[in-house]
């Protein structure tokens, strides 16, 4: 049985249409950058800008029938994953002109920037140009919020398609009862603590381009900053003090920063998944403390910046692969859970783990119950039914899987097995943070296979998986 056709075909390619505009028109935006600094690159922009946005207008204007009414759930979940994969491709066609470098590299440049994993293949990233250290940050906090999501609050109107769109992000958390009220609400939160974020950098002493860089960065939980030393450049405890809290604040549900205000801060301390990030963040800050010799700032930042999934750092990796290996074990587990769901953060994420957990616990009082007693799973006072669980689950061993076996080819390559294993984690988990210099270092295939792990991780698998299965389909006799 076929389940791809034709029709499904054109319905793709006419609302990809939409996201290719809006990728084009991101592309754009750095040229004011280059004007600014008289940097003499904005072909390098406008090229590939052209070719996104002359792309969609015809997909658009040639399948017009095709309209967003039209739309299902896998529909949206393979337009999801294309949109992402066109985006890191129009993206890297920038940093190849502009920057000289292969197209793989530049393509793992720009995957890595849109999904937030922060992880550079530039050895000096301060011989830049502004404009594009400024569009690395711009597709950081675009990704943040997610590609589609931004581009839909725009181009696309409101009803069934915009919502099956929303939730192909992996995105759930209802704001609003309307799906375009969401998204508005999501990216006015999102913008508010931008500003603010920006506003402290500069008081603080940052410069101010410096300033809105590392805040699109670290809001964003993308933690690709424009310093070779990342945040430890700036060697200043009020800028790390401020990088943790806008680590926190993108790592923690929009529905709980929604509703702030509405319950004066009661949500915040009611949500399940909150309080197990910070109960996390402050159980291993004391086990590093206690087993290690790290400079305390240090290991707090970087047990925020792994759970939180930002990547940035104050040490360099070569510093922090010489930490006590039970450091690392606690920093690699930290990066496999990673924070709330409804956020800007990657890896499995708490309220999988948290799911996954219950549902055990539900088997063993089952088992323990006497015949026949049904055992509820609850969460936060809800009732899930198990189903829920079971979906975590597998969830959690597709996850396995794709670093399984990522981390069998970095090793097959000849790298460190423990490197490999950390640095395969920060990849598929969207996190950046590395130990060692195997980003710097890794052959092409393996790039290419890290754009794969960087994709799939912020798209959470599916629709990445549901794509390839839709291709297969349409080369099978």
């Amino acid at each position: 049985m076929r389940y791809i056709h034709k029709h499904d075909l054109l319905i793709i390619a006419r609302n990809s249409g939409f996201l290719m505009i809006g990728i084009g028109v991101m592309c754009l935006v750095p040229i004011i950058v280059d004007l600014m600094y008289v940097e003499y690159t904005p072909i390098g922009f406008f090229i590939p800008a052209l070719i996104s946005i002359c792309t969609g207008f015809i997909l658009t204007e040639a399948l017009k029938k095709y309209d967003t009414s039209k739309i299902r759930p896998k529909h949206g979940m393979i337009i999801s994953a294309l949109s992402w994969l066109w985006a890191c491709i129009i993206c890297g066609l920038v940093l190849y002109i502009v920057t000289d470098i292969n197209i793989i590299d530049a393509v793992f440049e720009s995957m890595s920037a849109l999904t937030g994993s922060g992880i550079t293949i530039y050895g000096d990233v301060e011989s830049l140009p502004h404009s594009i250290l400024f569009f690395r940050a711009l597709q950081q906090w675009i990704g943040g919020l997610g590609i589609i999501v931004m581009i839909i609050s725009f181009l696309i109107k409101p009803g069934t398609a915009s919502y099956t769109l929303y939730q192909s992000e992996a995105r759930e958390d209802q704001l609003k009862p309307s799906t375009n009220s969401t998204i508005k609400e999501s990216f006015k939160i999102y913008s508010i603590y931008t500003c603010f974020g920006i506003i402290a950098y500069t008081l603080a002493g940052m410069p101010l381009f410096d300033s809105v860089c590392n805040t699109f960065c670290i809001i964003s939980t993308g933690g690709m900053s424009v310093k070779n030393a990342n945040i430890g450049f700036y060697n200043n405890e009020l800028i790390y003090f401020i990088t943790i809290i806008l680590m926190i604040l993108g790592a923690t549900s929009f529905l709980v920063h929604y509703n702030i205000i509405k319950t004066r801060g009661k949500s915040l301390i009611r949500d399940l998944q909150f309080k197990v990030m910070i109960s996390l963040i402050a159980v291993s800050s004391l086990l590093i403390y206690y087993t290690s010799t790290i400079i305390p700032m240090e290991m707090f930042f970087t047990v925020v910046s792994a759970i939180t999934t930002t990547g940035a750092s104050i040490p360099n990796s070569v510093t922090m692969g010489g930490w006590p290996s039970f450091t690392i074990l606690i920093i690699m587990t930290l990066m496999l859970i990673g924070g709330s769901t409804g956020s800007t953060v990657g890896a499995i994420k708490l309220l999988r783990i948290i799911t996954f957990a219950k549902g055990i616990y539900k088997n063993l009082r089952e088992i323990l119950s006497p015949e026949g007693r049904v055992v509820k799973m609850k969460i936060s006072g809800r009732i899930l039914p198990e189903k829920v669980a079971t979906a975590s689950g597998n969830y959690i061993t597709l996850y396995f899987i794709c670093i399984l076996i990522t981390w069998s080819l970095l090793c097959l390559y000849g790298h460190d097995p423990f490197n490999s294993l950390f640095f395969t984690m920060s990849m598929q988990g969207n996190v950046g943070l590395e130990i060692g210099q195997i980003s710097q270092t890794m052959e092409l295939p393996l790039k290419a296979i890290g754009i794969f792990n960087m994709w799939t991780g912020r798209l959470e698998i599916y629709p990445v998986l549901i794509t390839f299965r839709a291709f297969f389909e349409i080369f099978k006799k």
